[in-house]
């Protein structure tokens, strides 16, 4: 923190009003210091994804704007940045940062009146094509401090187009405030994004947001697939899969030496719903596009709900699947059974665990 920042900073704090309420006064002490941290590590990350998109641009243009030349940049950029700072530098993530600079070249902006925007904020703004609509999201979202559901929403509902076509604005405006309503932003969830954590090179998981039975549920599905001993070796737990606009955690993932393919083992706490499927098979198919080589068999992933009363397991495989692999597939899997049997067991020890507390 520079000598000006600290300046800043005590300032603030030498603010706050000391009350015969000692409790709220130490709790407006953390929330204040609290909200000077967000504030400053949000626009540190910001500027830097917002720079980093513009030197982006200015290699490219050395290419003459070649797409392919282009391509090679960032593919590069992403492997060196991330032996160096680990996660949050994909091909993906640096695409981001080059349109973040493209749709937002006027740093003024987001120094000033749109400083408070996280950037999941501009993540969203960014889909927005049209210039004028999306300057007024941004301008709104600072203003009315939307979070970003608020705004996501409001962008999917073309909140903007149906206020400039509406003669009378209050019934338009009453009703977006009452839909979002339920979009209460937590105090401390910046500190859980996986982008702050990445930018912070702090380690990014969802354990933070798990019950102890899906943890425990988790834990020993975990241990159950590697005592089976049928090929599998543990990848990753919680692994974040991130596309354009979302964030997606896997619960488990392994690499069987057998099969030669990812399994993907995904717990829902609730009834199965179509949903889970196709969200399932957006996992296998972005697993096959991002870390199937050619010697590998197509992933195969592990749908699993646990109701208070039963346990269902879905598999799901790609359709082109050679009929070698699926005859190896059939033997070297749990059966659906083994799979319900175990997560039974662990409601058992989990019930009996926390009845005896």
């Amino acid at each position: 923190m520079s000598d000006y920042d600290s300046i800043i900073y005590e300032a603030k704090m030498s603010d706050i009003v000391f009350t015969n309420d000692y409790v709220s006064d130490v709790k407006k002490i953390f929330e204040t210091s609290r909200h000077y941290v967000k504030n400053h590590v949000n626009y540190a990350m910001i500027f830097a994804y917002w720079l980093t998109g513009k030197r982006i641009v200015i290699q490219e243009q050395n290419g003459g704007n070649r797409a392919e030349y282009g391509k090679e940049i960032i593919k590069n950029l992403s492997c060196e940045l991330t032996e160096e700072f680990g996660k949050g530098f994909s091909a993906q993530s640096l695409y981001n940062f080059r349109m973040f600079y493209q749709k937002f070249s006027d740093p003024q902006k987001f120094s000033t009146a749109w400083r408070i925007l996280t950037w999941s904020h501009y993540k969203a703004a960014m889909r927005v094509t049209q210039e004028n609509a999306r300057t007024w999201y941004c301008n709104e979202s600072a203003a009315q401090n939307w979070d970003v559901r608020t705004l996501e929403r409001n962008i999917a509902t073309q909140y903007y187009e149906r206020l400039l076509s509406s003669q009378i604005k209050g019934p338009v405006k009453n009703e977006m405030e009452q839909k979002t309503k339920v979009f209460q932003d937590n105090k401390l969830n910046f500190l859980k994004n996986p982008y702050v954590l990445e930018f912070l090179s702090l380690p990014a998981n969802k354990s933070y947001i798990e019950s102890d039975f899906e943890q425990a549920v988790i834990d020993s599905l975990q241990k159950f697939l590697l005592e089976m001993g049928k090929g599998f070796a543990f990848v990753e737990r919680q692994k974040l899969v991130r596309t354009e606009s979302e964030d997606f955690y896997i619960d488990l993932v392994f690499y069987n030496f057998v099969l030669k393919c990812f399994v993907l083992v995904d717990l829902k706490m609730g009834q199965l719903t179509h949903k889970d499927v196709g969200q399932m098979d957006f996992y296998v198919r972005l697993f096959d596009d991002l870390y199937k080589t050619q010697e590998n068999n197509p992933t195969i992933g592990i749908l699993l709900c646990s109701e208070t009363d039963r346990t269902v397991a879905k598999y799901s495989v790609l359709n082109d699947s050679k009929q070698i692999f699926a005859s190896k597939y059939l033997t070297l899997l749990p059966t659906e059974q083994e799979l319900a049997d175990e997560i039974e067991r662990q409601k058992e020890i989990f019930n009996e665990t926390h009845s005896e507390k």
